[in-house]
């Protein structure tokens, strides 16, 4: 049977190792099962996120990879900075409100208002050249873009118009309301631009995918035209990676809690770091482990509470290292602060097994998932956390109820929105 080709527009491929990356080399995993060739449009190098060099394993050599030169601004903002060519750039350090130099606040000034959609738009014309190129000559029946960044929608809008094909966005958070602008001026004038463009692609688009029912319902509460053509797909978790994974141990029967993923300064979970140095003094071996980038915010949170000594920061590690770090850890905490927002570690969290202490204000879905399959709690931010310590026996996921959202179920459910819009 001949496969259904269909482009996916995605900034993040690897060598990237942001988790941004996983949904989409996921899709094109499984999609080649369900009779579609993906081929993917993304850029030559990636100055912002970090590199994990064993994911290019896990994508098929069957699959055509594109590739387009895009203008970093990060580039520049290091220079402002007087940071050296290609030092590492966190995300909580770009945008934290903890730093307080100036030019670091003109410099967040420029980005929010003068890059939109977003901070990777120096990309949209090479990916449109490359796109087109590559279309000419190999025409396909559908384009998938996923975000953020936001501008490869606005790539794959002009590519789909171009060639007359449908285009399906994928919103892995939401778009003008993005919850880091939270506490940034943005001028009226670039706000206006913004929700034009949101609107367009909205509007023009064959069907939407959003990884939240939350973000799903806000957004065909903005437009009611979405209302037949927006369908929810979680973020998920791939199996693959789980499988032989060995048994890991933590170190002195240490109390392993763990957060995998960036953490900002405006998800300090306050009462926790409290809650912990309780049960410190009252002789409980805790660790608290970061896998990723942690804010300043949370860094001088943790010190106030006397925890330093007791606390590490692993930073960036590749996928597989940080299931391990996972497997070693008892007790597995996440920040949900967006109520729009469940956090793709949510789900890897819920197949290891481990107890989930969620933090989140009004966040209901985060909290039905964790009810619905038995995995952990969510608490409000201004909640402390000793009654989870000590009532964790009780919290194990539901393995049968947790498959539901490992991404080849997923994928059969894109393919499904494919064959519905390329029929039409």
């Amino acid at each position: 049977m001949t496969k259904r080709r269909v482009l996916v527009v995605t900034y993040f491929w690897p060598p990237s190792g942001k988790a941004t990356v996983h949904w989409p080399l996921s899709m094109s995993h499984h999609l080649p099962e369900l009779g579609w060739k993906p081929v993917v449009l993304t850029i030559d190098r990636d100055t912002f996120a970090h590199v994990d060099m064993s994911l290019g394993s896990k994508v098929d050599s069957s699959i055509r990879v594109v590739r387009a030169r895009s203008f970093e601004p990060f580039d520049a903002y290091r220079k402002f900075l007087g940071k050296p060519p290609r030092s590492p750039l966190t995300a909580s350090e770009v945008i934290s409100r903890e730093v307080r130099g100036l030019r670091h606040r003109l410099a967040i000034w420029i980005r929010m208002n003068f890059f939109v959609p977003d901070a990777r738009v120096g990309w949209y014309w090479s990916a449109i050249r490359a796109g087109q190129t590559e279309l000419s000559a190999n025409p396909v029946d559908a384009v998938i873009s996923v975000g953020p960044p936001h501008t490869a929608h606005l790539v794959a809008q002009s590519l789909a118009k171009r060639f007359s094909i449908p285009h399906i966005p994928v919103l892995i958070d939401p778009w003008v309301d993005i919850v880091y602008y939270r506490g940034f001026h943005r001028n009226a004038l670039t706000l206006a631009v913004d929700r034009f463009l949101e609107r367009s692609v909205m509007r023009t688009s064959a069907a939407v995918v959003f990884v939240t029912k939350t973000m799903r319902d806000d957004y065909v509460a903005k437009y009611p035209f979405l209302g037949g053509k927006a369908s929810v797909l979680h973020w998920g978790y791939d199996e693959d990676p789980f499988r032989g994974l060995p048994p890991a141990r933590a170190r002195r029967k240490e109390e392993i809690v763990l957060h995998a993923g960036n953490i900002f300064d405006y998800q300090n979970p306050r009462q926790l770091w409290k809650s912990l140095q309780k049960l410190v003094r009252g002789g409980r071996n805790i660790r608290i482990v970061f896998v990723g980038t942690v804010s300043p915010g949370i860094r001088a949170a943790i010190e106030e509470h006397g925890l330093r000594s007791r606390t590490e920061y692993r930073g960036f590690l590749p996928y597989r290292e940080m299931l391990k770090e996972l497997a070693r850890a008892k007790y597995l905490m996440v920040c949900a602060t967006e109520p729009r927002h469940v956090p793709g570690k949510l789900f890897e969290y819920l197949r290891t097994g481990k107890p989930i202490l969620a933090f989140g204000d009004d966040n209901r879905e985060v909290e039905e998932i964790l009810a619905a399959t038995g995995g952990g709690v969510l608490l409000p931010f201004s909640a402390g956390a000793e009654e989870f310590f000590r009532s964790t026996k009780r919290l194990r996921p539901d393995p049968k109820l947790v498959r539901q959202f490992e991404r080849s179920v997923l994928a059969a459910e894109l393919s499904k929105i494919l064959l519905k819009v390329v029929k039409r």
